[in-house]
């Protein structure tokens, strides 16, 4: 407990016991000592025997004393630390030096970690056997750690691991969230209250300003993103960039590449839409990559890949297409929708790129429309000039239908909905990662119109698509809240059979998160869903044995509900009431108002 003061030339307890031991008169040695080792203040002896007739033990007197002594020092330090003199750190370091030793004494711990926080660069001795110490490595500010971490990549891969692991988590479970709803969703949290989460702010401030080790957790992130594709890490990318952005932290931003055209499209996604001014700031950092510095492509696609920008991009695009519709104008004339699909494009080839190293944009074709020159890519150009006039041309067999409805009955034609889907559509969907993306929130724009027949028509092209996107676990999260939209039709077999038929149940058994996904849909949707159905799906959702956890647990509880409901009917729905809780007001009576109060 009392290590280190023999070497500062202080007794120590094994002193004291080696006196009483060799003494004649021990009460003599103990005075000696106390007066040897006591505060040495003059006028203090004589004011001690008044402590002592108060009652009050020594012990307790000097250690009062040595709190107080403490705490003034350690306050000290930190005015020397914030101070302007330029020997402040020579000071601080002197202290180093004196008190060092006694760094395993509890009650002198806390005075030398103070020096060490306020010390820039701490000597590298003293580093090493802090990091050698489990003890001190534990107690010691982030400030001295970060110094340890800079030169020990493998330490600090083993304290943020645990972080990222966790942030993973809290993602996924967001996704299987118990709550379906279209208000309240994976992409409701604004960019800002996204950073404010354990994970990011606690990586924030391991980060503080050192640069080394920010490009230490962005290695991690490109390393974990390439080992298990999960497009979180992008997330947590940008997310971590703009945090530091929020505190300032000029010494990371001012080097970072990515900074400014993360700062613009942080603002988009919180507006959830990319308007023209923002898309000419986000395409003037694109165009303005230079030769030589080709790997900050990279780092822009990862950034592009983040779902959240991925959301923001797609809804600006189906925006996009449907003004484009009103105007009787076509994609390729728009270069706002080129941009937001080289973005598409860059953002889904993020880990293509960074796998292979290879960090340029696909081989660029001029395409020369009404005196536009547009650069896009070779591969994307049939994006432009197949799938999205396919798409366009599902659009307008909907909104023919419809008229067509709303004709009188001496008006209408035979017209019945169509159900095929035009080849091109198919194939891209299919074979075109950008084209699968617009067309899947495509789908759930249909969803959000509560269009069922075109909805109908949609799903069963969804059973394949590139790279099996449609049974990702985000599509799958948008589109069970979406379809609470269309709860009531539930209750028809032709709907049911298209969505669980026709959609779901073509995968559940070989992915279980469609498996989870299904049963969420069913928890919150039971009691609408048609009972014929809902005894096959029953049935035909049983977990196996193999199952996890999760799938079991939320099997049970669609179950238990189930049972609740047959005990206890559900009583008819009421009328909501009209009132508003308002209270009569008297307006005053003229010749045009009555005296009735409102």
């Amino acid at each position: 407990m009392f290590a280190g003061l023999p070497e500062l030339g202080i007794s120590n307890g094994e002193d004291l016991k080696e006196t009483l031991t060799n003494c004649t008169e021990p009460l003599k040695a103990i005075d000696q000592f106390q007066t040897e080792n006591g505060i040495l203040l003059p006028t203090l002896q004589s004011a001690l025997p008044f402590l002592d007739l108060h009652g009050t033990p020594r012990l307790e007197f000097h250690q009062s004393v040595f709190d107080e002594l403490r705490d003034k020092l350690m306050e000290r330090v930190a005015t020397i630390a914030e101070g302007k003199d330029e020997e402040r750190y020579g000071k601080l370091e002197e202290l180093l030096e004196k008190s060092f030793p006694l760094v395993k004494m509890p009650s002198i711990q806390p005075v030398v970690m103070q020096v060490l926080k306020h010390l820039p660069k701490v000597p590298e001795k003293k580093l090493k056997l802090v990091m050698a110490d489990k003890e001190l490595y534990k107690v010691c500010a982030v400030e001295v750690k970060r110094q340890i971490w800079q030169d020990n990549q493998a330490l600090f891969g083993d304290e943020v691991s645990p972080l990222l692991k966790q942030y993973i988590v809290e993602k996924e479970a967001a996704l299987f969230s118990s709550d379906l709803s279209i208000l309240h969703n994976f992409f409701s949290p604004s960019p800002k209250a996204r950073r404010q989460g354990e994970v990011v702010l606690k990586l924030t401030q391991m980060i503080g300003k050192n640069v080394k080790l920010y490009d230490m957790v962005l290695q991690f992130l490109r390393t974990l993103f390439l080992r298990t594709r999960n497009v979180h890490y992008c997330t947590l990318r940008a997310e971590l960039l703009m945090s530091l952005h929020d505190l300032d932290i000029s010494e990371i931003c001012s080097v970072d590449p990515c900074h400014k055209f993360t700062w613009c499209l942080d603002a988009c996604i919180r507006e959830k839409f990319v308007d023209a001014k923002r898309a000419r700031e986000l395409q003037g950092f694109l165009d303005g990559v230079k030769k030589g510095q080709e790997q900050v492509l990279g780092d822009l696609s990862m950034i592009l890949c983040d779902p959240f920008a991925c959301n923001t991009l797609v809804l600006s695009t189906v925006r996009n297409l449907q003004e484009l519709l009103s105007q009787d104008a076509l994609p390729r004339d728009s270069p706002d929708l080129m941009l937001l699909l080289r973005m598409l494009s860059l953002g889904q080839g993020a880990w293509d790129m960074i796998d292979s190293q290879v960090f340029k944009e696909p081989r660029l074709v001029c395409i020369h429309f009404l005196f536009l020159l547009v650069l896009f890519y070779n591969h994307e150009l049939e994006v432009v000039t197949r799938f999205l006039p396919a798409m366009l041309s599902v659009v307008v067999d909907d909104y023919t239908f419809t008229v067509e409805q709303k004709l009188p009955s001496e008006e209408k034609t035979s017209l019945t909905y169509p159900t095929a889907l035009p080849d091109a559509f198919n194939k891209y969907l299919q074979e075109n990662r950008v084209a699968c993306e617009i067309g899947l929130y495509y789908t759930l724009h249909i969803a959000k119109q509560r269009n069922k027949n075109a909805l109908q028509r949609l799903l069963p092209a969804l059973v394949e698509t590139h790279n099996e996107m449609a049974f990702g676990d985000i599509f799958l999260h948008l589109l069970t809240g979406h379809l609470t939209l269309l709860s009531d039709e539930f209750g028809t077999e032709e709907f049911c059979s298209a969505v669980f038929d026709g959609f779901l149940l073509a995968s559940f058994s070989s992915k279980e998160n469609v498996h989870r996904h299904t049963l969420r849909l069913l928890l919150h949707l039971h009691h609408k869903v048609l009972p014929s159905c809902l005894e096959t799906l029953l049935k035909t959702l049983e977990p196996p044995k193999q199952s996890s956890d999760q799938v079991k647990e939320l099997y049970t509880q669609l179950t238990e509900k189930l049972e609740a409901q047959k005990k206890s009917p559900a009583q008819p729905d009421e009328a909501p009431s009209l009132d508003l809780g308002l209270h009569p007001v008297t307006v005053p009576t003229t010749a045009s108002t009555p005296t009735t109060p409102l």
